[in-house]
């Protein structure tokens, strides 16, 4: 389902009970230097995600501010900050224009605060994923394995005319081999995009292999697509760099999928990997 960015700061509201799932919610919303956003995360886990300029945080649990925090989403890495439920806070923007991205899933753990710097995810690796013309960059906020109940955060760039979330797959089931070990697991998921040009695009397709669910999607600057169930993979339009923030929440904090059986013989087949990659850098922040 595509969603379209609507008017105002407050640009994107999904409620849980808006996509008809179980979990995950999400908001994307720009504030002017000196405006303030006052939230108690209640019985929920929160992670936000600076889009572009800066930010300073308050709250019952510790403090944070963003430094060098970058302009937009293709002009370096980003911040992250995550709250645990029960936490009280104030987020200010420090810029003259904040733009931020937020999910909230509800948990009945508590962890403890993470604040996410460029640094921290440079650490952690910059992945190139796939090759030939299906090459992408992956920054990880919240990868598997991440010290929080459900959330996880990666955001993805993906070059003007290349193919990204492919070969195709899901996360629909969840499944365990003969020994426990998890091979799907069952999520919710959240595309939030952005290119690099106004006029810019990116075409989704979300279908499940019976085709009882087949839908084809043009995603523009702040859409949002809805994947619920079954593959969805995504091409970027011939001279429009397309960056999408994904958020998941389910059954586990994992990535585990499937892969399409018709399309999982493309593994394997790719000589390079573009050269256009990265497409943002740490440096850039600087």
């Amino acid at each position: 389902m595509l969603i379209k960015a609507k008017q105002g700061s407050l640009y994107q509201k999904i409620t849980a009970e808006d996509a008809h799932w179980e979990h995950l919610n999400f908001c994307a919303r720009t504030l002017k230097k000196e405006e303030t956003w006052t939230q108690n995360t209640g019985h929920s886990e929160y992670c936000i995600v600076l889009l572009g300029g800066n930010f300073s945080v308050t709250s019952d649990k510790g403090n944070w501010q963003t430094v060098n925090g970058r302009a937009d989403v293709f002009s370096g890495l980003p911040h992250a900050l995550y709250l645990p439920a029960h936490t009280q806070f104030t987020l200010t923007a420090e810029s003259e224009l904040l733009d931020i991205a937020y999910s909230w899933v509800e948990t009945d753990q508590q962890h403890e605060p993470l604040f996410v710097t460029p640094q921290a995810v440079q650490d952690m690796g910059i992945e190139f994923r796939g090759g030939d013309n299906a090459s992408r960059q992956i920054n990880s906020m919240l990868p598997p394995g991440s010290p929080c109940h459900r959330l996880v955060c990666v955001e993805v760039y993906t070059p003007s005319g290349n193919w990204s979330s492919f070969p195709a797959h899901k996360h629909d089931e969840r499944k365990v081999d003969a020994d426990g070990k998890l091979k799907e697991a069952c999520l919710e998921e959240i595309y939030f995009y952005k290119t690099d040009k106004p006029q810019g695009f990116a075409i989704q397709h979300v279908y499940t292999e019976d085709r009882e669910l087949d839908e084809i999607v043009e995603a523009h600057t702040n859409d949002v697509v809805l994947v619920p169930r079954g593959h969805h993979p995504v091409i970027a339009g011939h001279g429009y760099n397309v960056y999408y923030l994904n958020f998941l929440a389910g059954s586990d904090q994992s990535l585990a999928g499937s892969n399409d059986p018709d399309h999982e013989w493309v593994y394997g087949t790719w000589k390079t990997m573009d050269p256009r990659l990265p497409l943002v850098t740490i440096e850039m922040n600087k």
